[in-house]
């Protein structure tokens, strides 16, 4: 009896064959739980739920400093302390200053002269190195396929030589298949895939700074309405007390006249009263 493994997500035993490398995930596992990029750090991670866009480690970050702002260099929304976010600051700390990007042509990219040499020495970002990486794989699969296709080809060709009475025959060689237009046609696609992948997630992450900032801009409107509202309030209320603060000394300085008019009136009286008297 073949050995079983346990997936490590839902811990049910399957065939090796039938988890995934790497996580070592059942089919139904790696549908419900796909590895997807996070929203922010554009690291990628196991999905826990459909609603779970971003990875542990941001959601850490969001909790501890509140949603991040572009990095000043890659312009990827994980800057949740000052302006740059700790990619970035990693790689100027340890490589210096950043270039700019032979492929994004943002000034982000860092001289990681080991990763150069893994991506045909050119200087490219973090984001822009992944996406090479990843034509180069596709490359060297296609490659790899169109060579075996080549092999197996070259082998119904023997086999239908010998059987058709033998003579000179013309190889097909894997090496002409290689160097063929269609494998330059495969790179091309890839590559072109990989910008158009690219530049929607650098549209993506454009729109999240834009919502942002809308988003923002509407919170200071709505503070800025309460504080004028609340301002307008207040002067109301100071406008009112003063009135009837006004109200009440005039009524009092009335008041306080026509109790002068009348001590001066009793004043005179008491004098002619003084000069009549025997």
């Amino acid at each position: 009896m073949a050995a079983l493994y346990a997936c490590t997500k839902c811990h049910q035993r399957f065939p090796f064959e039938a988890l995934s490398q790497g996580q070592q995930l059942c089919k139904e596992c790696r549908i419900a739980h796909p590895v997807v990029k996070c929203t922010y750090c554009r690291t990628e991670y196991q999905q826990e739920s459909k609603t779970n866009t971003i990875c542990k480690k941001c959601a850490q970050n969001v909790q501890l400093y509140g949603t991040p702002k572009p990095c000043q260099y890659c312009n990827i929304i994980a800057a949740f302390i000052g302006n740059k976010c700790q990619r970035c600051t990693n790689s100027e700390k340890k490589y210096g200053p950043p270039y700019s990007c032979e492929q994004c042509k943002q000034q982000c990219a860092f001289d990681r002269k080991d990763d150069r040499k893994k991506v045909d020495g050119k200087l490219l970002c973090w984001l822009c190195t992944l996406s090479y990486k990843r034509v180069l794989q596709k490359t060297k699969e296609q490659r790899k396929h169109l060579s075996s296709s080549s092999r197996a080809s070259h082998q119904e060709k023997e086999q239908y030589s010998r059987l058709s009475g033998g003579g000179h025959y013309n190889s097909f060689s894997p090496d002409l298949a290689l160097d063929s237009p269609g494998t330059d046609h495969f790179v091309i696609i890839a590559q072109l895939k990989e910008e158009v992948a690219t530049l929607k997630k650098m549209l993506h992450q454009k729109d999240q700074m834009i919502l942002e900032k809308e988003k923002k801009i509407t919170e200071l409107k709505a503070d800025f309405q309460y504080q004028e509202s609340q301002m307008r309030a207040k002067m109301n209320q100071m406008e009112k007390t003063h009135k009837e603060v006004t109200e009440q000394l005039q009524a009092k300085n009335r008041e306080l006249l026509k109790q002068a008019a009348a001590l001066s009136k009793s004043k005179k009286s008491e004098k002619s009263g003084a000069i009549t008297s025997p």
